[in-house]
């Protein structure tokens, strides 16, 4: 199955409303790697706004459908999203 980058970019001055919501965030993304998709996921570290996150997916219209989702979407922290097919060549997720 393919392995899908996701870029997260967090709109400008959204700290206080992304601590506020980050445990339901951090919920969901639990429920997603317990559900076997997301496969990593972390932040970027500052002064950069946004995450990384792996998934694994059918496809990138799956995945897309899935995103909106996340509780950050829902409360629109998250301005931009970019998504990327990756083929692991060394590392865990080579199959």
């Amino acid at each position: 199955m393919p392995i899908f980058a996701t870029i997260y970019h967090y709109e400008d001055d959204s700290d206080a409303t992304r601590d506020e919501h980050r445990p339901a965030h951090r919920a969901w993304l639990g429920e997603q790697k317990d559900a076997g998709v997301l496969k990593a996921s972390g932040p970027w570290a500052a002064p950069h706004a946004g995450a990384l996150l792996l998934w694994e997916s059918d496809d990138e219209a799956s995945l897309r459908e899935l995103i909106p989702a996340d509780p950050f979407a829902q409360v629109g922290v998250i301005r931009q999203t970019d998504v990327y097919e990756w083929t692991p060549v060394f590392g865990p997720f080579v199959p």
